[in-house]
């Protein structure tokens, strides 16, 4: 597909320079078109065909790795994580591992555990706001239970090594939990190679959704160790009174979501299989090498570790040194419609596939 065709799908880039997918991804027509015919369906019922929930999983399965019943749909990253952590029903003494500064999906849940006598760890970041593997395995034990840990940090866009972070949690039996909310979409994860345990994420950035999607990704593997806490109509077979939940990711699924987003959904994930993730990564690494080179040249403080190319992204932090003028730079572009965040003392730009060299180009001409 070209760039001019894919640009076409996303009429924000009509409207103004989108540099902010780490905060949500633009509409596209794909997706709007679908939700408008889904919503029509609702004014005319008659023929309608119910939602088939198969097909969300079997597209995340062909994204992300895994087979398509080991994903349950969820609203969000949040809810997924927090079903995970009141359902492995753990007891006085056992520990969690989180890198420090995560975000508060993959630190609140877990800290709620405190009060049972959890002892929640916390990995110090590098100086560069890169975290190690060996830095976490110093703290993981025998009675380490979790491991959890974020695909690609939201506050600094650093990627750590997955696979090599599974392997510590899976030498002391613990599960390893990641949160991919900055992460599908974006760059490659294969839930196998990358030795996934459990994996929650949203469907309204990188992967071209709305707010209210998500998915929990649960391992055949480990799906006995976790209770459903929330089952609803969808998580066992329909038996009159008896449960008797599925035996896969499906036993974490409740009831009624909302099949209009969901539906809409399905045409952003088709987008990102036909574009396929390694462009996108590519194209990722490219816009970011644009971005790094043009700031550092105008003297701007690069908050992302960037020492790795491996452990780039898609996203840069950066600042000006202090926080008065990081925010009248972030209001500045603002009102020249360059939509990026400011996320605490930094300014957080994001850009994807859609966004082009000659857009990179007037971002750093406006810094």
């Amino acid at each position: 597909m070209t760039t001019p065709k894919i640009r076409s799908l996303f009429p924000a880039t009509k409207q103004a320079i989108y540099l902010n997918s780490a905060s949500q991804a633009p509409l596209n027509t794909l997706v709007n078109d679908r939700l408008q015919a889904h919503v029509a369906t609702e004014l005319n019922p008659i023929g309608r065909k119910g939602f088939r929930r198969e097909t969300v999983r079997e597209l995340l399965s062909k994204l992300l790795g895994g087979s398509p019943e080991e994903y349950a749909l969820t609203t969000s990253t949040g809810v997924g994580l927090g079903m995970v952590a009141q359902g492995l029903n753990l007891k006085e003494g056992d520990n969690v591992v989180i890198p420090e500064r995560e975000h508060w999906n993959n630190t609140f849940p877990w800290l709620q555990l405190e009060a049972k006598g959890i002892e929640i760890r916390f990995a110090r970041l590098n100086a560069d706001n890169s975290i190690d593997p060996a830095t976490i395995e110093k703290l993981v034990d025998d009675n380490t239970r979790v491991v959890a840990i974020a695909a690609v940090r939201f506050n600094s866009g650093f990627r750590p090594n997955l696979a090599a972070i599974g392997e510590i949690a899976h030498a002391k039996g613990a599960l390893f939990v990641v949160d991919a909310a900055q992460a599908a979409g974006m760059i490659p994860i294969d839930v196998e190679r990358d030795q996934i345990d459990v994996m929650s994420g949203c469907g309204f950035k990188w992967l071209l959704g709305l707010h209210g999607t998500g998915f929990l990704y649960v391992s055949n593997r480990v799906v006995n160790r976790i209770d459903p806490v929330l089952p609803g109509m969808y998580a066992a077979s329909k038996v009159y009174d008896e449960l008797l939940l599925h035996k896969d990711a499906r036993k974490f699924e409740t009831g009624t979501i909302a099949y209009a987003l969901f539906n809409a959904w399905i045409a952003g994930l088709e987008l990102l299989l036909e574009i396929g993730i390694e462009n996108i990564y590519e194209k990722a690494l490219e816009n970011t090498d644009l971005l790094l080179e043009g700031l550092r040249e105008k003297g701007y403080r690069i908050v992302t570790p960037t020492n790795k190319r491996a452990a780039r992204t898609a996203i840069v932090h950066f600042n000006t040194g202090a926080y008065d003028t990081t925010k009248g730079l972030y209001e500045k572009l603002k009102n020249e419609r360059v939509l990026v965040t400011l996320q605490a003392e930094n300014i957080r730009v994001s850009p994807n596939f859609f966004n082009t060299k000659e857009e990179i180009g007037l971002f750093l001409s406006l810094v």
